[in-house]
């Protein structure tokens, strides 16, 4: 099995790219989402922890959003607690998919909690123009500049991260420019 894990920056479209790729995406925002709508026993865990700001079961992404933006502390506690589940769910989503010749990871933090194998992993670069990609977040609903600064800041240099691409998909923006990209890169790994 081939494991392409997508890199890039926040709203650069790493998503959307790696659904285009057409093979299974492990998605850790989706599965992010989903652990904050029904799994209750994350809930308890960062609500012993956060009981300031976690205390309501689904947990809001308001909850969520105040204890990150309160301290340096609460960001890393949640990430934490949060990490070690999508780290369970990628493992299942591995075993289920272990025939596929190919699987997608689009991880936000794939570099930065070492999720990835040097070796045989496939690392691919989402690169988008600056513009592009601020235009992008301001139309997301849940837009709040203060908690993207505090998400960057956790994460790695757009630089570093291209520098461990195996590959760069320039997305303009246009389904043309992804999918001849895509193309080429199947062309090569495959």
């Amino acid at each position: 099995m081939i494991r392409i894990g997508i890199l890039g920056e926040i709203g650069s479209g790493k998503s959307y790219v790696a659904n285009e790729f057409g093979y299974p995406v492990f998605n850790a925002d989706l599965e992010v989402s989903k652990i904050y709508k029904k799994n209750k026993k994350i809930f308890k865990k960062l609500s012993k922890k956060l009981p300031k700001y976690i205390f309501s079961f689904p947990i809001k992404k308001t909850e969520i959003t105040k204890a990150i933006l309160s301290n340096e502390s609460n960001f890393k506690e949640i990430i934490k607690i949060v990490h070690r589940e999508i780290k369970n769910r990628m493992n299942l989503f591995l075993k289920k998919n272990k025939n596929k010749k190919i699987v997608i990871l689009d991880i936000p933090l794939l570099l930065e909690n070492k999720i990835y194998n040097k070796k045989k992993d496939i690392l691919v670069f989402v690169d988008s123009s600056n513009k592009d990609i601020k235009k992008r977040l301001k139309k997301r609903e849940n837009y709040n500049d203060k908690l993207l600064k505090k998400f960057k800041k956790i994460q790695h240099s757009k630089f570093y991260k291209k520098r461990k691409a195996k590959f760069i998909i320039k997305n303009k923006f246009t389904k043309k420019s992804v999918n001849d990209d895509i193309k080429n890169i199947l062309k090569k790994i495959l």
